[in-house]
């Protein structure tokens, strides 16, 4: 790939990728789209000179309303493998899994305008698909390729939180370079994001003892009361540092009977490892606290899913490769820290440095006025094949050793 021009892509064949994948619904969880879009992935991915197999999801056990555990189904994952016993190896990730299921009445693309289309998944992260793929395709044809080996991720279940494919995603992570991952960019103007903070979902499953209402109700042991104190104990433990967000409170009964039976569902968000371990303690005690004040038996469920991502010296030297590579072709690029969470995360806490955000401009994400800027499939294809290239000569390793020499 000579840097003096811009590699060859194809923006036809991708907009007409992410158009043909944006009609599959692939709602996580929903078996059926998700098997076929996996199919319809392992075609194209099926150009890279490289081996391409669909992997089994791991088990995942779920908590239901009454607090039974049971196992959750997720689909397969998408992984390619390329010049796997290379020197240097970088990893690449994305997701085909949307939060829209069949049922969801977003499921149809339209034109905005003449760059802007409307669609389930177009930018998150359909779009970010098809810019990978033609990255590769176009990275393939420079003298570099043959010295850099990389590994491709597809999972099914990034938006409820790669559960399923964490094991996988930390396999792969082993002994990589780099990362990339394919998320939209942070702002639709192709901002990166920079540090995550971390991601953690809980369920407490809290059991009482039933009486009646009016009879004698000093007999029961209220479930629904304990919940509502636990819930505003977790609010109180909010801090500069973290967030708990209490989403869900399930159980109860008719009016004239005491609830034995209560689960809350909460999410945090802690900005930082100390944050997130400082919480993870002090909630056993909480939790210990409701127990003996309510007299109910507490059993808690889950934990951290996607630890906080703070960006080293290593992480900093991608991103400034990143931008090194953007401001040769004309592009702007910037990034800044995001309170939201994906598969960098977990990339991030294997050791490796990761961009997460590779993928293309849009937003609106999670909802039906997600948007794609169609003229950024190409703009990003080629800011990526530029950046593999890079990894593949050495830039990366180049540059941690000049800054270790100035140091």
């Amino acid at each position: 790939m000579d840097r003096r021009s811009s590699p060859a892509i194809d923006a036809t064949a991708m907009l007409e990728q992410v158009e043909a994948w944006s009609a599959i619904n692939t709602g996580s969880g929903h078996l059926e789209g998700l098997a076929r879009q996996a199919d319809a992935l392992a075609e194209a991915f099926a150009a890279l000179p490289g081996t391409v197999e669909l992997v089994d999801p791991a088990p995942v056990t779920a908590i239901a309303g009454d607090g039974s555990p049971y196992e959750k189904a997720n689909g397969r994952h998408l992984v390619v493998r390329v010049r796997p016993r290379a020197n240097r190896r970088i990893l690449l990730t994305g997701h085909m899994d949307t939060v829209f299921p069949p049922d969801h009445p977003f499921q149809h693309r339209r034109w905005l305008d003449e760059e802007t289309l409307n669609g389930p998944g177009v930018a998150d992260m359909k779009g970010g698909i098809a810019v990978m793929l033609h990255a590769l395709t176009a990275f393939e044809q420079s003298p570099a390729a043959p010295g850099l080996g990389y590994d491709v991720m597809i999972n099914s279940d990034e938006e409820t939180g790669s559960l399923a494919s964490a094991p996988l995603i930390e396999e792969l992570a082993r002994g990589k370079l780099a990362a990339l991952t394919y998320e939209p960019a942070a702002l639709p103007d192709g901002t990166l994001a920079h540090e995550r903070g971390g991601t953690g979902n809980y369920a407490v499953a809290i059991t009482g003892r039933s009486a009646h209402a009016g009879r004698n109700p000093q007999d029961g042991r209220n479930a629904i009361v304990a919940a509502a104190d636990l819930i505003l104990r977790l609010k109180a433990m909010e801090g500069e540092d973290i967030t708990v967000n209490p989403a869900r409170l399930e159980g109860g009964g008719p009016n004239n009977v005491v609830p034995d039976h209560a689960l809350v569902r909460f999410n945090i968000r802690p900005k930082s490892s100390r944050a997130m371990e400082g919480f993870d303690t002090a909630l056993d005690s909480v939790l210990e606290e409701i127990a003996a004040a309510h007299e109910v038996a507490v059993v808690r469920h889950g934990g951290v899913t996607r630890p906080p991502k703070p960006v080293d010296a290593r992480a900093q030297a991608l991103f400034d490769l990143v931008r090194e590579c953007g401001a040769e072709l004309g592009q702007d690029i910037r990034w800044q820290s995001t309170g939201g969470v994906c598969d960098g995360n977990n990339i991030a806490a294997c050791g490796v440095p990761v961009v997460d955000t590779m993928g293309v401009r849009g937003g609106a994400i999670h909802s039906p006025d997600e948007f794609l800027i169609v003229p950024s499939l190409a703009e990003r294809a080629v800011l990526s094949a530029r950046v593999i290239e890079r990894l593949a000569e050495g830039a990366l390793g180049e540059r941690e050793a000049g800054e270790g020499a100035g140091a």
